[in-house]
């Protein structure tokens, strides 16, 4: 099976595009990727990117411009009887590791935490959800010393309200996504910077298409 997506996005100063084409191929996915750098001026490298995937257990990246890997695994184990799902990643161009674990505590409790190699930096972030439509995530980055909050609720089933605030910027933002299998998805957010003294609010609208085959 053939699965082809196509991303639009369009913010007042600039529009781009997306698509990825993936195969499945037994137990394993072969995923290209392209925006608009590739055909506007070409057809070109530029924006091009090569994948192997095996749900679940990893993903191996490739750049094609910037002949560059990236190397993601993916692991679940029993903490407590809970499960952690660990995730590796490793960006052989500019030696960047992270490691990112998430504890499911139960339905509606998870624990994550993000850490960088070598960075001493580490970002922690607890998610509840509030009788299946409510979901509360703040979060707290050890290096900026800072906290962050994101409130979601999901109405009419395929609607998600989320609202976000950023402490150390103080960027407020506000976004109305939607996803259909029959309408293709779409986002559309609103971002202000509360420490400007004019507070222009930056729009953005993207929308997505899936198409099997």
């Amino acid at each position: 099976m053939m699965k082809a997506s196509f991303k639009a996005r369009y913010e007042p100063e600039k529009a781009a595009a997306a698509a990825t084409v993936a195969v499945n191929a037994g137990d394993f996915k072969l995923r290209a990727s392209m925006t608009d750098a590739t055909v506007v001026n070409g057809p070109t490298l530029n924006g091009l990117a090569l994948a192997l995937e095996k749900p679940g257990s990893f993903i191996i990246n490739y750049d094609v411009p910037k002949k560059d890997f990236r190397f993601q695994f993916m692991n679940s184990v029993k903490v407590a009887d809970k499960p952690l799902n660990l995730t590796y990643i490793h960006s052989n161009g500019d030696k960047r590791t992270i490691l990112d674990g998430t504890l499911v505590v139960d339905s509606a409790n998870k624990v994550s935490a993000n850490h960088v190699f070598g960075t001493g930096n580490a970002r922690f972030k607890y998610t509840y959800l509030h009788g299946g439509l409510t979901t509360f995530e703040p979060s707290y980055d050890l290096g900026k010393n800072a906290w962050d909050f994101a409130v979601s609720r999901r109405v009419y089933g395929d609607d998600v309200f989320k609202g976000t605030y950023q402490t150390t910027s103080k960027n407020l933002g506000l976004e109305w996504s939607r996803s259909s299998k029959l309408n293709g998805s779409f986002k559309i957010s609103a971002s202000v910077n509360l420490a400007e003294e004019r507070k222009m609010p930056k729009l953005c609208a993207e929308t997505t298409w899936d198409i099997e085959m």
